[in-house]
């Protein structure tokens, strides 16, 4: 299907889609060191509060309490390439990912359920993410003052945070069936820019354009639910199944807008409500012995993103979504191996990208335009995570740290923007527009370097 202009002069710009998927849509899955070490599947293992990031069930798993803080390490790397030139730029930061505890109530009767137990889970998530693209002197902007630009540069800057506070209750009956049920509750903030450098090519001057509707800001919360169960087949065996709902969204949104018929330059504001799909995780796990242990999770999205309608932009948004948006697909696969006091951990995660191929036209090397080109990673794409991990019991308290290495590669659309219905969606400076039928298309390494270590105590 190819992107229409009509699409993103009233959806705003190319960020608003990559956001509804990448940070409404995905939670975030930052556990403790352990968890990030085995890629995050625990589906089936289950045993402390990051079950609550997987599966609710585990929680009755956990016949002791347990407390845990992580603070987390992330190195984000983005190397844009276009017209035979690269930029590569690096964010690091430094924040506490993950508190979790567990309160185990052990039931001294003769029923065969043995333990009722509470879990709270605290997972925070920096989106940071700046691409910067390179430019191309055969790209020639005539203004109609009759003075003339070759495109320079280009950058997508953002900034925030996603965080998830979970709270469930999990039951033990007869150590072989595992019951548990969660509460999910959100919040996000994101800041993000669009703009656009152009250099004379009388004088070599610099001219700074912005996005129509950009930059802008949004501050969300959400709430989810989740069930799940987990049954033993044999003592090295187990099957489990989990279910979360939608995540809805309240989204309240502001953004800058210039040369408005009526107002000109201003600032405006709205709301908007926001439904991320419905997920489903299959578990299953081999405990050969006391020191081997080894966990499979595959996660499937059930249903597609979806905006409440309160005009054109979110009908819009919402046929993009419906027409090209791909159900989620995650495999993970986690181990552990315990000798004596030390644990040695790792994993592998797979996500599939979450869109159907997608035909733009695009600028060339030598600023011509190349009609229906298609792109089966434009906006985002696959991602493949490697983990491995370390960790060392002292009975009542551990230590555990973890290493995580995410790679994505996607191509990256921007400067798009025509005058459709009176409505001018290109990039601005002051008395100019810059505004484009076409998209310059960069290719975009992604690669996240992420540590972790845990404190922890048990009680």
């Amino acid at each position: 299907m190819s992107i229409s202009a009509a699409f993103f002069a009233q959806a705003q710009d190319v960020s608003v889609i990559r956001n509804t998927v990448d940070v409404y849509s995905n939670a975030p899955n930052v556990g403790s060191a352990k968890f990030n070490a085995m890629a995050g599947s625990n589906g089936a293992l289950g045993g402390d509060a990051n079950s609550l990031l997987t599966n609710p069930a585990g929680l009755g798993v956990a016949i002791s309490g347990e407390v845990s803080g992580t603070l987390s390490i992330t190195s984000n790397k983005n190397t844009s390439s276009f017209a035979g030139s690269s930029y590569g730029y690096n964010i690091n930061k430094g924040d506490l990912g993950n508190i979790g505890a567990v309160m185990t109530f052990q039931l001294m009767t003769e029923s065969a359920w043995k333990f009722i137990n509470i879990g709270v889970n605290y997972s925070n998530q920096s989106i940071e993410n700046y691409v910067e693209t390179p430019g191309n002197t055969n790209l020639i902007y005539d203004f109609p003052d009759a003075t003339s630009s070759s495109f320079a540069r280009h950058a997508y800057d953002r900034y925030g945070y996603v965080s998830k506070t979970s709270v469930g209750v999990g039951a033990n009956y007869n150590n072989n069936f595992y019951l548990g049920a969660g509460l999910n509750f959100f919040n996000s903030s994101i800041d993000q820019s669009d703009t656009a450098i152009f250099n004379s090519l009388s004088n070599g001057s610099s001219e700074y354009f912005s996005k129509q509707n950009t930059p802008f800001s949004e501050r969300g919360n959400g709430f989810s639910a989740s069930l799940g169960v987990i049954g033993k087949l044999s003592p090295n065996f187990r099957l489990g199944a989990a279910l979360e709902t939608p995540t809805f969204w309240n989204i309240t949104r502001g953004y800058s807008f210039y040369n408005d018929p009526i107002y000109g330059d201003d600032y405006a504001s709205e709301d908007r409500k926001l439904t991320s799909p419905l997920k489903a995780t299959v578990s299953a796990a081999f405990i050969a012995s006391k020191s081997f242990a080894l966990n499979v999770d595959y996660t499937l999205g059930l249903t597609k993103p979806k905006y409440k309608v309160y005009g054109g932009a979110e009908t819009e948004l919402n046929d993009f979504f419906k027409d090209n948006y791909k159900n989620l697909s995650e495999l993970k696969i986690g181990a552990e191996y315990r000798l004596k006091q030390f644990r040695l951990r790792g994993g592998y995660a797979y996500a599939s990208s979450p869109f159907d191929a997608l035909t733009v036209d695009r600028y060339t090397d030598n600023g011509g335009v190349a009609e229906g080109q298609s792109y089966g990673n434009l906006i985002l794409n696959d991602r493949n995570a490697l983990s491995v991990g370390l960790g060392y019991d002292f009975k009542s308290f551990y230590i555990d740290a973890s290493y995580q290495n995410v790679t994505s590669k996607y191509t990256n659309p921007f400067l798009y923007g025509v005058v459709v219905n009176n409505y001018e969606a290109g990039y601005y400076s002051p008395n100019r527009l810059i505004s484009s039928d076409a998209y310059a298309v960069s290719d975009v390494k992604n690669v996240r370097n992420n540590f972790f270590i845990t404190f922890g105590w048990k009680f």
